[in-house]
């Protein structure tokens, strides 16, 4: 007991200070794919090695000759096999805030023209939504005070898995050890929907699990907020629609926020809090404004 004091005492703060303090992931983490639309000839072969069809490579509707290069975040494991596929053009980077309020906000599509040599040529991206929300910088104090300003109290989360194959319970577990300490900021887990501010669902929505979802998010009180996390969460991921499965939350409830990831890591978990936060103070207002 003595020697556990000791090294408790002797070891310092371990809570890291994220989001204040942004540390690198560490190496070999797998983040955000960036490609490089213009040295990419839309040849499609990240498209044919991507397990989960993130990435895609089709005929562009608007243009006889022309394609459309997808990259869906919101489906994309971090798996790898398109940086594989395409090394001079793809690279799996360490940024990992990709939480959008936005579904549509995960996907960016590069277009390309039939140039005069006969071979596929990047003209330029179509944008159609915002980007997703870059990093949140505030301090604890900050969001504390902030969470009181749109609550009246703390946080309450309840978490819900509908299928995930237990990856992202892992990542949600670690949110309240030493290190992450969710806690500090005024967020706590509760053990029933009816006590709970915001819906953390995981997992593809498995067909036994739709009745129980839709019963879950029926007993939360409103404003309630629902965010979906991981690759599974919000598009099926590796598991898609099929007779077992339903695929993402949003095909059974509204959805308020994505966090993508296959896991996400606990800081990108944070970040998609903290969106979400933001989120559920416009929409109390909202709520609290009655239709004229």
């Amino acid at each position: 007991m003595l020697k556990i004091v000791k090294r408790v005492l002797w070891g310092g703060v371990a809570t890291n200070a994220f989001p204040t303090t942004i540390a690198e992931p560490p190496d070999g983490f797998r983040g955000k794919p960036v490609i490089d639309f213009a040295r990419c000839t839309a040849c499609g072969d990240c498209a044919l090695a991507c397990p989960t069809s993130a990435l895609t490579v089709g005929p562009d509707p608007g243009e006889m000759e022309g394609k459309v290069l997808t990259l869906d975040y919101g489906a994309c494991v971090f798996c790898g096999e398109c940086e594989a596929a395409c090394p001079d053009t793809i690279r799996l980077t360490k940024e990992f805030r990709l939480a959008a309020a936005d579904r549509n906000a995960l996907c960016s599509q590069a277009l390309y023209r039939v140039g005069p040599d006969g071979a596929y040529r990047y003209t330029g991206l179509r944008v159609t939504t915002p980007a997703p929300v870059d990093g949140i910088q505030a301090s604890g104090l900050a969001l504390k005070q902030k969470i009181r300003k749109v609550l009246g109290r703390s946080l309450h989360i309840r978490e819900v898995d509908a299928g995930s194959c237990n990856g992202c319970e892992v990542e949600i577990t670690a949110l309240n050890n030493p290190i992450y300490d969710i806690e500090r900021f005024g967020i706590h887990f509760v053990a029933s929907p009816r006590h709970a501010d915001m819906l953390l669902v995981t997992g593809p929505v498995t067909r036994n699990m739709e009745i129980a979802l839709r019963q879950t998010y029926e007993a939360t009180p409103e404003p309630k907020m629902v965010v979906a996390v991981g690759a599974c969460g919000i598009s099926g991921g590796i598991f898609g629609s099929s007779y077992a499965s339903l695929g993402g939350v949003a095909n059974v409830i509204p959805v308020d926020v994505y966090i993508p990831g296959c896991p996400p890591r606990p800081e990108a978990l944070l970040h998609g809090i903290f969106v979400a936060l933001d989120r559920y103070g416009t929409k109390r207002q909202a709520d609290l404004i009655p239709p004229r």
